[in-house]
């Protein structure tokens, strides 16, 4: 069987799976696309000897300044290198002359302290221009560990969790939506009870087929932080798709009905009674609801997502082997003791409830995330696996999600964005929806 599955309307579903202040950023390729005759402004250009800005000591950049004005440029090129907790490590300059109608092209040798992600600066300064690029480049990553140690109750912990789901009587339904229906796509509102009975919500699509025992293999996508996950529209002849809205977000608010910032800190002081452990198990119930489908294949299960979809993909892979194939964009809680130094999120709205809360430590809440960071679920995920890291990444450097990549012993592969922060990628999109038929054995 041939898929038909549409580019756009993929890469917009895995634009649903992120954040809600994901947006696109500039092209992969950030060479102009004009000649010099052409252009009217100065502007520069920075490019890594590799095109993914990893090297083994030292990172190679070439800073290009383009001049199309009738005037000569005279100043000087710096740059600042600091660690990924932003600690400067060092500076310098060299004095720049380009003339008129001209490019000029300087060459630096940066060096970092071993494995690890390195920030570097660079500011220019000349006759009739100003301008500061931010550029982070890594060091041998595949090196990079985390520092901190699972808790040796971890797995009796989720065991524990896990039988809490079962049991609760799922009291599955799906409930077909005509007016939401097409000709080419069957819509149905999904409704189960998931850990401490809350009723958690989703939408499943098919595709419509003359043939009544069509069997379709089945993306469960997974959201985003306070994203509400629609239908997917999504045609594909081979594939379903279920989006599930975990508790407290889109549908299944009525149990847990927080304020944004607010929905990641509920019961943290708790971690048996923590939002994301009762998250985590809506996913699993939601592997639930996949194996009592009859038109479902069951041995091509696709769980996907980005950002906390990402988080929430590696946790169900990791505890739920009937996952077939994960893919994970940006996933955050990870290596999260390390985050302390290096984000906002969820740092600032930690400490903000601390302030709430008399007697309640930073170190008390941490003890309980270690329970929930993604870097201890990954060694635990056998399907193959794929993943994405921008470098620009605000809300998970880049270190971070290689300390969860590097530990995963399945087969894996990951992609890197240089010049991407906490977005999606189209060429990540298309290799991925590539890299799915063929594991799944469809042609595409």
């Amino acid at each position: 069987m041939v898929a038909k599955l549409n580019k756009l309307g993929y890469f917009i579903l895995t634009l649903l799976l992120l954040n809600p202040a994901t947006v696109l950023a500039q092209s992969e390729d950030e060479r102009p696309k004009t000649s010099l005759a052409e252009e009217t402004e100065i502007s520069t250009v920075i490019t890594p000897s590799n095109k993914n800005a990893i090297f083994d000591v030292v990172a190679k950049y070439t800073f290009e300044v383009r001049n199309p004005t009738r005037d000569d440029q005279t100043g000087k090129i710096s740059y600042s290198v600091a660690d990924e907790n932003g600690v400067k490590m060092r500076t310098d300059s060299i004095k720049v002359h380009v003339a008129k109608k001209s490019i000029g092209k300087y060459d630096f040798d940066i060096t970092g302290k071993g494995p690890g992600f390195y920030k570097v600066d660079f500011t220019i300064n000349t006759s009739d221009y100003d301008d500061t690029l931010h550029k982070v480049f890594g060091i041998k990553p595949e090196l990079i560990k985390s520092n901190y140690q699972t808790p040796p109750d971890f797995d009796t912990f989720w065991q524990k969790a896990k039988a809490d789901l079962a049991g609760v009587n799922p009291k599955f339904s799906a409930t077909f939506m005509p007016e939401m229906s097409t000709k080419t796509c069957n819509v149905y509102l999904v409704q189960m009870q998931s850990l401490d009975n809350v009723t958690i919500r989703g939408w499943l699509t098919e595709p419509v087929s003359k043939d009544p025992n069509a069997k379709f293999s089945i993306v469960l996508a997974l959201p985003g932080y306070q994203i509400d996950l629609p239908p997917i529209m999504t045609v594909d002849p081979d594939f379903a798709f279920l989006a599930l809205n975990v508790r407290g977000q889109g549908n299944s608010r009525e149990f847990i009905n927080t304020r944004h910032d607010e929905f990641v800190i509920h019961h943290i002081d708790d971690k048996n009674k923590y939002v994301m452990r009762g998250v985590i198990m809506d996913c699993l119930r939601a592997m639930d609801f996949i194996y009592t489908r009859p038109e479902i294949r069951h041995d091509n299960i696709f769980v996907k997502g980005g950002s906390m979809g990402g988080f929430l993909a590696i946790t169900t892979a990791a505890l739920d082997n009937r996952v077939n194939l994960c893919s994970a964009q940006s996933p955050v809680f990870a290596d999260m003791r390390t985050l302390i130094k290096r984000v906002q999120f969820p740092v600032k709205s930690i400490n903000i409830y601390l302030k709430t809360q008399p007697g309640l430590t930073l170190d008390k809440v941490m003890d309980n995330l270690d329970y929930f960071d993604v870097k201890n679920f990954a060694p635990k995920v056998k399907c193959n696996f794929m993943m994405s890291v921008g470098l620009l990444d605000t809300y998970v450097p880049p270190t971070n999600d290689f300390a969860v990549f590097n530990s995963m012993t399945a087969k894996k592969k990951i992609m890197i964005f240089k010049d991407r922060g906490h977005e999606v990628s189209p060429i990540y999109t298309e290799t991925e929806l590539k890299w799915m038929h063929d594991q799944f054995g469809l042609y595409y």
